[in-house]
């Protein structure tokens, strides 16, 4: 707990600082794992580089939006992770720049099809599986049964005590909809949701935001990707996580060059040292529990064992696509955000 706690407080520190006036940085990154992380990362590459960049914390959602919105003329260089089918849908709409990454042959094969499915735009550096974790303690008081599937969510027992993040801000959100698409069928996972969303105390920006409000005991039910919930229960909160019954879909993590980027050279150095043993190595070493996608980069102690977790086969293609997210997205706005 007291190592978060310090991490957390130095992570604070360069949130702070990176409004002020110092000179213009060699790269701008927006990064969209946890803030710890982008922290880390931060100080390593400009340790390793001796060049400063700035490095910003967004939802993935929101950080395709901004390269979109910026095509004409980007401030972005690099976009360094989020969910791998955001990364594939910039891709597609040619936001983002072909590099053939330094160390792309000690890629795992799962980060290896992922590159070659993207064009060669997005490398994969991380896997994760998608869950949800509840408060033990506070499940104790409420005299509440323990959820093991999706479809317990929907019990009126957890009436108001759910969080889940939106999916036009949260990567991890659009996951969780393409998810139960997948697993249950379009319409009936409509009706799922719908079912859900009773239950819903609120849709978070973040898709963090979920687990971490069910590990300060805010709200009962966290739906979120497991390796968060790993995080939040090593820093001591009381959180069961639970690889739901049904099956479930993952993540993969990514990093890429957006077109148009002012730093080239810089920014292909950088996702150099995003898929190097020692650029992995900092997610571990700011308490993240992520699967490494570098064959050569030690596994976090903790990291949730994916291959002992039920999982669709996730259709990357089809939910990386810009049309379908779109399309999924007005759908889920027409029919659960807006009786929310």
């Amino acid at each position: 707990m007291r190592g978060i706690t310090a991490f957390s407080a130095v992570a604070a520190l360069w949130l702070a600082s990176t409004g002020t006036g110092m000179a213009a940085p060699s790269l701008t990154v927006l990064c969209g794992v946890d803030e710890m992380w982008c922290a880390a990362m931060k100080t390593a590459y400009e340790a390793k580089s001796g060049h400063e960049i700035s490095v910003t914390r967004k939802s993935t959602g929101d950080i395709l939006n901004q390269i979109r919105a910026e095509k004409a003329a980007p401030t972005v260089d690099v976009w360094w992770g989020g969910t791998g089918d955001t990364h594939l849908q910039a891709g597609s709409e040619n936001l983002l720049e072909p590099y053939q990454p330094a160390h792309e042959r000690d890629m795992l094969p799962w980060a290896q099809n992922f590159f070659a499915m993207s064009g060669g735009r997005s490398a994969g550096i991380y896997a994760g599986a998608l869950g949800f974790a509840y408060n033990a303690d506070l499940l104790r008081q409420l005299k509440l049964p323990a959820p093991t599937c999706w479809k317990d969510l929907t019990d009126t027992a957890y009436r108001g005590r759910i969080q889940s993040g939106n999916p036009n801000s949260s990567g991890t959100a659009f996951t969780t909809l393409a998810t139960l698409v997948q697993l249950f069928g379009e319409d009936e996972a409509f009706r799922y949701l719908a079912a859900l969303n009773r239950n819903i105390e609120r849709y978070t920006p973040s898709g963090s935001a979920p687990i971490k409000a069910a590990a300060r005991g805010e709200t009962l039910i966290g739906i979120s990707f497991m390796h968060d919930a790993v995080t939040q229960k090593q820093a001591g909160f009381p959180l069961v996580i639970v690889a739901p019954c049904e099956g479930t879909g993952y993540e993969i993590g990514a990093v890429s060059i957006v077109k148009g980027a002012k730093n080239i050279e810089e920014a292909k150095r950088f996702v150099d040292f995003a898929l190097s043993p020692e650029g992995q190595g900092t997610g571990a070493a700011s308490g993240q529990n992520q699967v490494p996608s570098n064959a050569k980069s030690s596994l976090p102690l903790a990291a949730p064992d994916i291959s002992m977790i039920k999982m669709v086969d996730y259709d990357f293609d089809t939910f990386g696509s810009p049309e379908e997210r779109s399309r999924l997205l007005r759908r889920f706005d027409a029919e659960i955000a807006a009786t929310n």
